[in-house]
Parts: structure tokens; sequence; C-alpha cells
């Protein structure tokens, strides 16, 4: 059974409770590499197991994927795919381009999907069929927006340092080829794709739990979210979201070189 919108709000205001006290705080950062930098936080680990917490209790025969807490169910007909801060970077740092991304398959397809930044009250959800923000002023159901050109198009992406090889040249020509790109808001730059203030975001290297709630928030908004090989993207990689089929297009066959 799906969840209906008032239980992934729940969802959110679970997560909110655990992450919004601790940003912009003294909050302990643990490494999860050796040979890297890789932060995780209280935040990160008490937001996802209230978040679990909730879906086992309400679905208990859905299946979870979760960044920090590990898996389970996930040959069921829907699991929940969570990261608690997408882009706990910004989070240390006190930058408010984090946020809660919580999304659920059907059938290994992206469905419904939840981005919420609660320091900014910034709320995107994909309900299966629309995609909407919800702010204290209001809610707003979005659409993404018509560029079809690259020359005319907004392009976001967290930082070319992680993207490697020949995946960076590509990336590198795709960029001198836009109007204008903008660098470091990892999750929040797919919403600012689905609500038509940017046209294109490009990632490189992302898990699952980084793009399955962004997934139905760019489809239900109208836009095209893939794979660089232009494949479903609900396994990672490298993967391109863009306003427009037509856009999209132009960005891919640069990607591919």
């Amino acid at each position: 059974m799906l969840p209906d919108i008032t239980f992934l709000h729940q969802l959110a205001d679970t997560a909110a409770k655990e992450t919004l006290p601790r940003f912009r705080s003294s909050v302990a950062v643990d490494n999860k590499l050796s040979h890297d930098f890789d932060p995780v936080t209280k935040g990160d680990r008490a937001a996802e197991a209230a978040i679990r917490d909730m879906i086992e209790s309400r679905f208990p025969d859905h299946g979870i994927l979760g960044e920090e807490h590990g898996s389970s169910g996930l040959d069921r007909k829907y699991v929940w795919v969570i990261d608690p801060i997408d882009g706990t970077r910004s989070f240390i740092a006190g930058v408010p381009l984090w946020g809660t991304l919580i999304g659920l398959y059907e059938r290994g397809r992206a469905v419904m999907g939840v981005m919420d930044q609660p320091f900014t009250k910034e709320r995107y959800i994909a309900d299966g069929k629309t995609t909407r923000l919800f702010r204290p002023e209001g809610e707003q159901t979005l659409k993404t927006s018509a560029c079809e050109k690259l020359e005319n198009a907004i392009m976001f992406t967290t930082s070319p340092r992680i993207i490697e090889g020949g995946a960076l040249k590509r990336y590198d020509q795709l960029e001198s080829r836009v109007k204008l790109a903008r660098y470091g808001a990892d999750c929040y730059a797919f919403s600012l794709v689905a609500a038509g203030h940017a046209d294109i975001a490009v990632e490189s290297g992302l898990q699952p739990y980084d793009i399955a709630a962004l997934i139905p928030l760019i489809e239900q908004a109208g836009g095209i979210i893939t794979n660089w090989n232009g494949g479903r993207p609900e396994q990672g990689g490298d993967i391109i979201a863009a306003a427009t089929p037509d856009l999209h297009a132009a960005a891919l066959r640069i990607l591919n070189g």
C-alpha cells in the first residue's frame, strides 16, 4: 500500500526534529573514510533512525535502504530509500543547501519523494502525480521551465572536483555551452530544476539514496532525469536532470561524448 501525503509530511517533520537543532551548532563530525572525507553527524544517524522507526511501525511489510543504518527487505514491492542529510558538508559548514531525502520505490521504480529543507522551511513533495512546494505561506504546484537550448540554460553541479577522468572532460564541455553554471547545491539543485528556477542538474557517482527522492520530484514536475547513458536513474551513478526533453537530449549528446 502506498502512503498518503500526510505520512510523508510526518516523516519529514520527524527528521527535522533531529536535524534542525543540530544545524549551525557545535555538532561532532565523524569521518566514514580513512583515505578521504565523508562526514557523518549525530543528526544524520538520529534522523534516519527516526524515519525508519515510523516506516517500520506503519508499513512493516515495506523494505528500507538507508545511508547510515543499512538495508532490509530490498526484494519487497515497496522500498523506502533514505538520505537523512544529503549535503552533510554544507550542513557542517552552516550552509542551508542540504536536505532530508525520503524516496519510495515500487517494484524498483521511484514513485514518491520528499526533499525537506527545514531551515529555509521549504518542503518539496512528489505524491505520485504532482510535485508541490510547501512553505509557511502556502503550497505551490511545480513545473519545470520551458528551456530547450543549452545556451539559455542555468546548470548546477555539486562540484566538478568530484567528477573524474573522461567524465570531467565531457562535463567541462557541457558547462562551456550553458548560460550559467553554479556549484555546491547537492539535492537542492534538483529541487530548483523541479521548481523551474534552474534548468539542468548534473552529478557523478551518486548512490541510490542520493537520488531516489529526487527522481519523482523532477518527473512529476514535467522534467527528464536519467543516467548519462539515458537509462533509468534509480541505481544512481552519473545522473542528469533537465527541464525539457530537447534540453536533456542536447546535454546527453555531450555527456556521451
